[in-house]
């Protein structure tokens, strides 16, 4: 089971989203998670709503902070553009996506960078196949 690390600076909007849907997208096969370099404590209302539209309950997600992952060993630890390095976590690859922070977004706008996580994580998950 390969172990995905999604980091963005609050934890309450695009890791968040990225952990969920590499649940959905990689059921069985992945074990992901999300954490924030400097965690709001909760998960924003917009990212709920969000993500509720295609059937996943974010409520049941929490915001966390990278010392939960202090020294944890991960195949994949991915930043959302938010500069963080995470020099915490040990990762076999890194990624930055540079994805826009949607915390301040319209709904629409707000849909089209969860989508475009979807997209990114399902290229990673594809990915990870071929190196399987």
């Amino acid at each position: 089971m390969k172990r995905l690390l999604f980091v963005c600076v609050e934890n309450s909007n695009r890791s968040q989203m990225a952990e969920a849907f590499a649940r959905m997208h990689g059921k069985g096969v992945i074990e992901a998670a999300s954490s924030g370099s400097r965690p709001s404590g909760r998960i924003n209302p917009k990212a709920i709503a969000a993500m509720q539209e295609l059937g996943y309950d974010l409520t049941t997600h929490a915001s966390k902070g990278l010392d939960a992952f202090n020294g944890q060993t991960v195949d994949v630890a991915v930043t959302m553009g938010c500069g963080d390095e995470c020099p915490l976590v040990v990762a076999g690859r890194r990624e930055d996506w540079q994805i826009p922070d949607p915390r301040d977004m319209t709904p629409e706008q707000f849909r089209g960078v969860r989508d475009l996580i979807e997209r990114k994580v399902r290229e990673l998950l594809a990915s990870l196949e071929e190196t399987s």
